[in-house]
């Protein structure tokens, strides 16, 4: 079942990731990329380039666990952080600010 809370480490992936992505490649650049170890049962998130889709990794009890979301509309508002650093943690709080605080994608008006 769904076992993401406050009381786990959340990783934010700097760069814009391929959604095509799954379990094995993501887990890859969670271990070679992040220096971090997707069994340790920290919380890995993802987003795209255009903000509209995330994914979050988790090993939870029986196995790995991907969470996707995909805007129909607006884009992740994502905190400011160091994009040289190749990971950066956030809180449970910050997470639901992600996810809860969608803004508006401007659209160019056609003439």
């Amino acid at each position: 079942m769904f076992h993401l809370h406050d009381k786990l480490k959340y990783f934010l992936y700097p760069t814009p990731v391929d959604m095509r992505k799954s379990f094995y490649t993501l887990s890859g650049i969670v271990s070679s990329l992040m220096k971090r170890n997707v069994q340790d049962g920290e919380v890995f998130i993802f987003v795209n380039r255009r903000l509209t889709t995330m994914k979050i990794l988790h090993l939870e009890h029986g196995g790995l666990v991907i969470y996707h979301k995909k805007l129909d509309s607006g884009v992740f508002k994502l905190p400011a952080f160091d994009e040289s650093l190749t990971s950066h943690i956030i809180s449970w709080h910050d997470l639901m600010l992600i996810v809860k605080n969608v803004k508006p994608k401007k659209r160019l008006l056609k003439r």
